[in-house]
């Protein structure tokens, strides 16, 4: 039984890619930050309906609280999956963005990349098997206004997976980013209304989180291991 990360895995993405993981056969530790309560029920929803799971948490844009608990989570075995999924957003427009609204968001999904990837590295390396996957967005790719910060971070994403991919390819690593579209959630009911989705994607539809966990848990299969340093956009024929 592998075992897999899922940053950020309290949430409705993040919880839909536990559940497909933990059914593939992988004990997942699913992350929170503040959201421990959610981590803790979601992985006693999985344990409960027959699969493999623990809530951790800690702060990811905390260098030395990550390192510390990751330290401890692979001291007797590694984790040879990492999903990459926190990030937030703080929209505004570039001419009236505060400094901690920018620095806040590229603090969550890019550093919080480092602090989460890194003290994994020599551990996996070791297996010479592992899978990590970033969860990015289509704002990365095409941009979207008011969301200078958040398309930053994660297209900062889409270079640190492409390099990283050559520096571990020999060990049996795959690196790869997924960048979802308008993806169904409370959120996304709120900011994009039937007739909105309707005009901006071609499908006529928001995607599914299961959708995307589907090819997250793709990416981290062994039929996967000839795929990396790859950006996989799911949109529904946005781009």
């Amino acid at each position: 039984m592998r075992r897999a990360l899922v940053t950020g895995g309290s949430g409705a993405l993040g919880a839909a890619m536990c559940r497909k993981l933990a059914s593939d056969g992988h004990h997942v530790h699913v992350h929170a930050n503040r959201a421990a309560s959610r981590a803790e029920a979601l992985a006693a929803e999985i344990n409960a309906a027959g699969g493999s799971a623990d809530a951790i948490v800690f702060d990811v844009t905390d260098a030395d609280a990550a390192a510390a608990a990751l330290e401890a989570l692979t001291r007797e075995e590694a984790v040879q999956i990492l999903v990459n999924n926190a990030g937030i957003h703080d929209d505004a427009v570039m001419a009236g963005m505060s400094r901690a609204q920018w620095s806040h968001v590229i603090d969550v999904s890019l550093n919080g990349f480092f602090h989460v990837t890194q003290p994994l590295l020599l551990a996996m390396i070791r297996t010479r098997w592992g899978r990590i996957v970033n969860i990015s967005s289509v704002s990365a790719v095409m941009g979207n206004r008011g969301q200078v910060n958040y398309a930053a971070a994660k297209a900062g994403l889409h270079g640190a997976a492409r390099a990283l991919a050559r520096e571990v390819a020999s060990r049996g690593i795959t690196v790869n980013t997924v960048a979802p579209g308008i993806i169904a959630s409370p959120m996304a009911e709120s900011a994009f209304p039937p007739e909105a989705i309707e005009q901006l994607v071609p499908m006529k539809r928001a995607g599914t989180p299961e959708e995307v966990a589907a090819l997250v848990a793709f990416l981290a299969s062994d039929a996967a291991g000839y795929i990396s340093g790859q950006v996989i956009s799911i949109n529904g024929g946005m781009i």
